[in-house]
């Protein structure tokens, strides 16, 4: 029988790499760094990943502090959260890159070599709302510092794998192909999409109590 602490990380593990998705990224990556050599890309995937550990990071130590500071409460940020992770489920069904990820405006200033891993690539296409949103909520769902400790630990497994995913972003592309990569972005879809309703039913039971009897 699996130790339900093993099944509450592993879920969100699952959770944040659906929503980072850097599978559906791929063709983004490469359109960004076209004329890249290969040390820059493996520079550039290195360095997204890196931002995306930081700013994932960042956002589950001080988000409950930030909520505190805003007089927003953790339950409706839960039901926030669990709506524009619905929104990118959504997207991700009908194999659409949302807003949410990336605006026009973004990628068209995406020119500069140097700071192109860390905008649009590291924020907001990988680092986005969505996935802060993730790791505010997983990190008030526990205590302590083993709790904290996992969730980074976490985020650093999904953010190591965006980096290795990168770094092969042509072969993996090759092997995968548009179809693979469509149905991968709708399998993800679906499985967020699960974990978003999960999280605003909570989020709702927390802000009216008579909804849990």
């Amino acid at each position: 029988m699996t130790d339900p602490w093993i099944t509450e990380y592993t879920r969100f593990v699952v959770a944040l790499a659906a929503i980072i998705d850097p599978l559906a990224a791929i063709p983004f990556f490469l359109q960004l760094t076209e004329s890249y050599t290969v040390e820059e890309r493996r520079r550039t995937a290195r360095t997204a990943a890196i931002v995306v550990a930081v700013v994932l990071a960042v956002a589950a130590v001080t988000g409950d502090l930030l909520l505190r500071m805003m007089g927003t409460s953790l339950p409706a940020f839960r039901v926030g959260g669990g709506i524009v992770m619905l929104l990118m489920a959504i997207s991700m069904l009908g194999a659409q890159q949302t807003p949410l990820r990336q605006t026009p405006e973004e990628l068209v200033t995406s020119g500069d070599k140097t700071g192109v891993a860390v905008v649009p690539l590291g924020i907001p296409l990988l680092a986005g709302p969505g996935a802060i949103s993730a790791v505010v909520i997983q990190m008030d769902r526990g205590t302590g510092l083993v709790h904290g400790l996992l969730v980074v630990a976490s985020i650093l497994l999904v953010a190591g794998s965006c980096a290795v995913i990168f770094r092969h972003a042509e072969r993996v592309g090759r092997a995968i192909g548009p179809i693979g990569l469509n149905v991968i972005v709708r399998l993800f879809g679906l499985i967020l999409a699960a974990i978003a309703i999960e999280t605003i039913a909570t989020g709702l039971k927390l802000l009216f109590p008579p909804l849990a009897g």
